[in-house]
């Protein structure tokens, strides 16, 4: 028997090991977000195409979340006013992956993508402030109200539609884009009048 016994009944040693042990066989998180081009009008489809090749693939591990960026936006037509999600970057969407061949090609190779957004065709990572801001919006506040889907802008010229004014021409000064109430100008009596109006009572002036 040697004169020293290496003692492997000590607890902190076994623990030390096990730390050990753990931080060699624990893979690292290697995964970024990624800004993917994709066709216009087809991101949602494209989004649960790449979700179900991942899937079957058994890729999982290398990829977490996939976003279409939206807003939440109050959209009136005729008279009724509903809420509604708005793409913020048409063909565009965001995916949060671990770059390697074999991700890189499931991604490329799904119907309807192009390609990372990058240089000289390399993905490059979107910086920290970029994805904060982006999930920032997919977060929902309780205490936030949405905002109007606006078709027109200050100093834009239209047309009364209907109402008191029905028919009278004007230029927008003024846009509450929380309760759909637009200021217009309106000549009455050979004066400039601010006169503040439904947003479905105008349109788009032509001329």
């Amino acid at each position: 028997m040697s004169g020293t016994e290496l003692k492997t009944d000590d607890p902190q040693l076994a623990t030390e090991n096990a730390s050990k042990a753990d931080a060699t066989e624990k893979p690292q998180n290697k995964k970024n977000w990624y800004i993917l081009k994709v066709q216009v009008n087809r991101e949602e489809p494209i989004k649960r195409s790449l979700e179900r090749r991942i899937d079957v693939a058994g890729l999982k591990e290398y990829f977490g979340e996939i976003l279409v960026p939206t807003e939440k936006v109050t959209e009136i037509r005729g008279e009724k006013k509903r809420i509604i999600r708005r793409k913020l970057y048409p063909g565009y969407m965001m995916i949060h992956m671990e770059i390697n061949d074999e991700t890189w090609f499931l991604v490329r190779e799904t119907a309807g993508v192009g390609d990372f957004t990058g240089a000289a065709g390399k993905p490059t990572p979107m910086q920290p402030h970029e994805v904060h801001r982006m999930l920032a919006l997919e977060v929902e506040d309780p205490k936030s109200s949405p905002q109007l889907k606006v078709g027109y802008q200050v100093g834009e010229k239209i047309k009364v539609k209907e109402g008191t004014f029905e028919s009278y021409e004007g230029v927008v000064d003024a846009i509450d884009l929380t309760s759909g109430r637009v200021t217009v100008i309106l000549n009455l009596f050979g004066r400039s009048t601010p006169v503040e109006l439904e947003y479905w009572q105008i349109e788009k002036n032509p001329v």
